[in-house]
């Protein structure tokens, strides 16, 4: 974890915003996209960053270097539930590490269930986040934004909701398996799924749904149709822990199309 942290630290040397001549606003725009209202009574927006031509920013589970967008609600008004979509993102290999993001722009869809149903939806927080081209730069950018429950059906939040990865059953997944072993700093986990190749070489990424936890880049191979990765898995806090096989997400990432996998079995 520590070689990790120092390695991406030295690759973003200039994760500061002096790294930068000029502000965020000259290389980040955000808008809050409006979506409607769905059958279900639920609100439909996006966040959508739009970034300068060759900027990127990064998914959920960053890869080596970079950091993943965090989203604040907590100014918003009578907002209770949210669920957000992440679009499949994209592999970038520079300078011999690997990061997972967006190139250009990234429009996250979010569902918001309202605390009291028929009255206004207000979004208002802050986005933090990190861009990257030959630098990288921290940054947070707020938004104010009423939604709007007349709104038409938005098509780059239909667009984004296209990108999603594909669920078990979309990809052919029969079955997903894990076995665990012992290592000198935390536990070896080796994942077996049987699904049809995604397209290319396949990127596998785990997380293990405990935010204490962090997965090192996986090693992937193929068996046919059975594809193997292994990854190691250690506490932030250097101590012991127990690995819930039902909370990993497994992501695999392809040419064709990228794959979600809840939780795996013991093997």
């Amino acid at each position: 974890m520590f070689k990790m942290t120092s390695t991406a630290l030295a690759l973003c040397a200039a994760f500061s915003t002096s790294a930068f001549a000029g502000g965020m606003d000259d290389l980040v725009q955000l808008d809050v996209l409006d979506g409607g209202v769905t059958k279900r009574g639920t609100y439909m927006g996006a966040i959508r960053l739009t970034l300068s031509e060759g900027w990127k920013t990064y998914w959920r589970a960053p890869g080596d270097a970079g950091i993943p967008p965090e989203i604040d609600w907590s100014k918003s008004q009578n907002v209770g539930e949210v669920s957000i979509t992440w679009p499949a993102p994209h592999v970038f290999d520079q300078n011999g590490l690997r990061s997972i993001g967006y190139k250009n722009q990234l429009v996250l869809p979010v569902e918001i269930t309202p605390k009291r149903s028929g009255e206004p939806v207000r979004l208002r927080g802050e986005v933090a986040f990190g861009v990257c081209k030959d630098v990288c730069v921290p940054g947070n950018l707020d938004f104010d934004h009423r939604l709007d429950a007349t709104a038409a059906r938005n098509p780059a939040i239909a667009a984004a909701m296209a990108q999603r990865p594909y669920s078990k059953r979309e990809a052919g997944v029969k079955s997903a398996t894990c076995r665990l072993s012992p290592t000198a700093d935390g536990l070896k986990i080796e994942a077996r799924i049987a699904m049809p190749s995604a397209g290319g070489p396949e990127v596998l990424v785990f997380e293990p749904g405990n935010p204490q936890l962090w997965a090192s880049e996986a090693q992937t191979r193929r068996q046919g149709n059975t594809l193997i990765a292994t990854s190691e898995l250690v506490n932030n806090s250097g101590g012991t822990f127990a690995l819930d096989r039902s909370e990993m997400r497994i992501t695999v990432l392809g040419s064709k199309h990228a794959v979600d996998i809840l939780g795996c079995t013991p093997s």
